[in-house]
């Protein structure tokens, strides 16, 4: 028989420890968050849905980004064991420079009007962080407001090649002039992928007013006293800011984009430069005798062409065979540091986050930034600490398997002359 007492005051004080309530009610939720998902629940609350969706959506049916997403999922980590690794290093050199994490902010457009500190606030955490921040060409904060906001830090600057290549080769010369770094040259944008929310929803520059957009945004008074109070949306480029995103993208964007316009690029920039957008092992190996430091595997987050391969999936293809040449980078459907972890693992050198970053900016501007970082940095080494290595060089292939959901079919083969061209196998 187990032998009963009164409970003494002095055994429950020490079991009973109350947590020291926190008032600010911005710092509570996001202490509450314990993921990117979390974040992403938080905006989802705080944002009104236009430009919630600009940020959660993507072209036409998804479909690329949920297979970017699910890719990551299915993952299979072999850890070591009794390695004594009692600390981690998650530091990386990237690019001819530092950064703390293997992972830096990707360019995202019209980011102010997600939560009104926009790049600033990226930037600012970025570089409090030590890791890169990079401003979209169709950012909502000028190229010199980002440096200001980031002084110290590294600055990277992406660029698209617009109908009137001056305002591109300006804009290359402006954020050389401000500091900037590297250029990220994207290629995946000859013109505006279908995204079906933004046009379902109205969304414009400036938003549009409607009794649909009035009623969803009551529930959310802070984001639109901080939209009417703060200072007019400044583009980093663009001079007409008047309509729908994609008619905004379409009138910037120019399809007859080629090599030729790279090199001009090259030739204007003096730092290093990294192709965005790569998504064939083809196109990665021309690039790597075409002068340029770094290629970044991504089909913009899948708001471009639907079904387009899976940034994650080519990346040990293209390690293989451009690796010794050039830096791989990828992006598109990063939500956790265990995914980032993975990357390196199959040879990326470096990766970007743009939701994960956007869903903490409307949780919380500045802070929620911060938050998503510092959510991002505990799991990249607690995965690291799991699986027993020291370093983010330790990683490799043998510590991860790419499970196997969607296998491509081959087509069927008329003849023999045919099949030894392809080299497909035939189909019986």
């Amino acid at each position: 028989m187990v032998q009963r007492q009164l409970p003494k005051i002095g055994e429950l004080a020490e079991l009973m420890k109350f947590k020291k309530p926190t008032l600010n009610p911005t710092e509570r939720r996001l202490e509450n968050a314990l993921t990117i998902a979390d974040l992403r629940d938080i905006a989802k609350r705080r944002t009104p849905k236009a430009p919630f969706d600009y940020t959660e959506g993507a072209a036409e049916g998804e479909l690329s980004l949920a297979r970017a997403r699910q890719a990551f999922q299915d993952v299979e980590f072999h850890p070591s064991i009794l390695r004594n690794v009692p600390v981690v290093d998650t530091s990386r050199e990237v690019l001819g420079g530092p950064s703390a994490l293997p992972f830096g902010i990707a360019p995202t457009g019209f980011t102010r009007l997600m939560q009104t500190e926009g790049e600033v606030a990226g930037a600012g955490a970025a570089g409090a962080a030590g890791i890169p921040f990079t401003l979209s060409t169709l950012g909502t904060t000028s190229i010199e407001d980002v440096k200001a906001a980031n002084p110290t830090g590294r600055n990277w600057f992406q660029l698209y090649v617009m109908r009137n290549r001056e305002i591109s080769y300006e804009l290359a010369r402006r954020a050389a002039s401000a500091g900037f770094d590297t250029l990220f040259f994207t290629v995946d944008t000859p013109v505006a992928g279908a995204r079906l929310r933004d046009k379902r929803n109205g969304f414009s520059i400036p938003p549009q007013l409607t009794p649909g957009t009035i009623i969803n945004a009551l529930p959310r008074p802070a984001w639109w006293i901080n939209f009417l109070t703060t200072p007019k949306l400044e583009f980093a480029s663009l001079q007409s800011t008047g309509g729908t995103v994609g008619e905004l993208l379409d009138s910037a964007m120019d399809p007859t984009i080629s090599f030729e316009d790279l090199d001009v690029i090259r030739e204007i920039w003096p730092g290093r430069i990294v192709v965005k957008g790569v998504q064939t092992v083809e196109d990665a190996k021309l690039l790597a005798g075409r002068g340029v430091d770094g290629i970044v595997l991504s089909n913009h987050g899948g708001r471009q062409l639907d079904r387009a391969p899976i940034p994650f999936h080519l990346l040990p293809h293209v390690v293989r065979e451009v690796g010794d040449d050039l830096e791989v980078h990828v992006d598109t459907g990063i939500m956790n540091g265990a995914d980032i972890v993975a990357s390196v693992a199959l040879g990326a050198r470096f990766t970007l986050i743009g939701r994960a970053y956007l869903y903490g900016l409307m949780a919380g501007g500045r802070r929620g930034v911060d938050r998503t970082i510092q959510i991002l940095r505990g799991e990249i080494e607690r995965t690291m600490k799991l699986l027993e290595v020291a370093t983010l060089d330790e990683l490799g292939p043998q510590h991860v398997t790419q499970l196997a959901r969607l296998q491509p079919v081959a087509r069927p083969v008329a003849d023999a002359a045919e099949l030894a061209a392809s080299r497909l196998p035939v189909q019986l």
